[in-house]
């Protein structure tokens, strides 16, 4: 048996940006932030940012989260995949 492994790589709790991209959309930074905030209730506005694909047409925003765990991660990062403005979750 083999004492090493662990579940995760990461060590929580710790800053964790999330980048969110989808097409252009005025709600689109504030649905992020309430997804996120479902599943990592602290995460304020001051906490995210966006900024617009050099055509226009797609945005992206990053969130940065205080994840207590990788279940939290995981949660956060299916909620936002699931969603119809979404189109990648890195």
């Amino acid at each position: 048996m083999n004492d090493n492994l662990k579940t995760s790589v990461m060590e929580f709790p710790q800053d964790f940006p999330i980048k969110v991209m989808g097409e252009q959309h005025p709600e689109f930074t504030a649905m992020v932030l309430k997804v996120v905030q479902q599943h990592a209730p602290e995460t304020a506005e001051t906490n995210i940012s966006s900024r617009p694909s050099s055509k226009g047409n797609y945005i992206s925003a990053t969130v940065v989260i205080r994840a207590e765990s990788q279940q939290q991660l995981d949660n956060i990062y299916r909620a936002l995949s699931g969603h119809p403005m979404v189109k990648v979750v890195l």
